[in-house]
């Protein structure tokens, strides 16, 4: 028994005898590895340069939209928003945007949307159910709530450019300005004008009305002028571009639409807007040969715009004015 528990006792010795070995010679411990000393933590500082309540906790920074986010759909980050058409038939909820739009069935092959100074009207065809014409709908939502503000904004920039009658009223005329003077003077007969040209680009318009003229009177004057002036350059126009497109016109009358520019019959009929003299000339040559050729096709086919290039290769550039640049609203 005795010798048992010696030869334990021997093992324990051994074994501490080596760990003592291991810590070296002095039996103390070597010192641990040196850490690098971290740096001292700063306290955060407000935008003003004062402290936070909390020195220890730093603020979280928000989360940033970059390329490697995915972006939101316009519809879901727009504020809320109501659009009703004056003739709407139907309503449905774009994301936060309410939209009660005009609906209506034709001969097409295809769903189709524009959105106007009224609002959104929407057209399809008669064996398209109102299920897909909502899918479509969704689909387009972004493209939808984007065009009714840009609309929007847009005819509020026109509210602001409103015209007021009265004299000295400028406006715009084939690209240059037109400055209405009101002249009573016995040169001038009553209720005549008397266009004077500026090589400066300010023409004058002197109108044989009192100085204290109502501005319906101005208004119909100016406006009676104008329309003069422009069917006599769309007569002129239309010569200059139907032989280059091997079409006849028959007849050519005035439209004040809101929305178009211009139409043309199979029988050869063409109306065209007359404020189209507000712009610029080789934009109303654009809206002329724009007509005309729908003598040859009559519908938007690339057919159709391949005719339009054949005597206008840059009618791309001169169609977008008519979008870019609106009128002021003519009240």
């Amino acid at each position: 028994m005795s010798r048992f528990l010696q030869l334990v006792l021997d093992m324990f010795d051994g074994a501490t005898t080596k760990a003592l070995q291991g810590l070296g010679a002095d039996k103390r411990p070597s010192p641990k590895k040196r850490q690098p000393r971290q740096p001292k933590r700063l306290k955060p500082q407000s935008l003003m340069g004062g402290l936070h309540r909390d020195a220890n906790v730093f603020p979280t920074a928000p989360a940033l939209h970059g390329p490697h986010m995915p972006s939101e759909p316009l519809g879901q980050v727009l504020p809320k928003a109501h659009y009703a058409h004056p003739r709407a038939t139907r309503r449905i909820q774009l994301g936060t945007t309410d939209v009660a739009y005009a609906f209506r069935r034709g001969k097409r092959r295809t769903i189709g949307m524009a959105i106007g100074p009224d609002g959104l009207e929407v057209s399809a065809p008669r064996w398209v159910t109102l299920g897909e014409v909502e899918s479509a709908l969704h689909e387009k939502a972004d493209w939808i709530a984007r065009k009714l503000v840009e609309m929007q904004e847009r005819q509020q920039q026109l509210g602001a450019a409103r015209i007021v009658w009265a004299d000295g009223v400028v406006l715009p005329y084939l690209g240059d300005q037109l400055k209405v003077v009101l002249d009573s003077s016995s040169t001038l007969k009553k209720n005549s004008a008397q266009f004077e040209p500026s090589e400066a680009g300010t023409h004058t318009l002197r109108l044989g009305l009192p100085l204290n003229a109502e501005p319906q009177q101005i208004r119909d004057a100016v406006q009676a002028w104008l329309m003069r002036q422009a069917k006599a350059l769309f007569v002129e126009r239309l010569n200059h571009y139907a032989p280059q497109l091997g079409v006849q016109w028959q007849r050519v009358s005035l439209s004040s639409a809101a929305t178009r520019w211009g139409s043309a019959s199979a029988n050869g009929a063409i109306r065209l807007n007359w404020r189209l003299v507000h712009h610029k000339r080789d934009v109303i040559d654009y809206v002329v040969a724009h007509e005309l050729s729908h003598l040859r096709v009559m519908d938007h086919s690339s057919r159709f715009w391949e005719t339009v290039q054949s005597v206008m290769p840059d009618y791309a550039q001169r169609r977008r004015v008519l979008k870019d640049e609106p009128l002021p609203p003519w009240s």
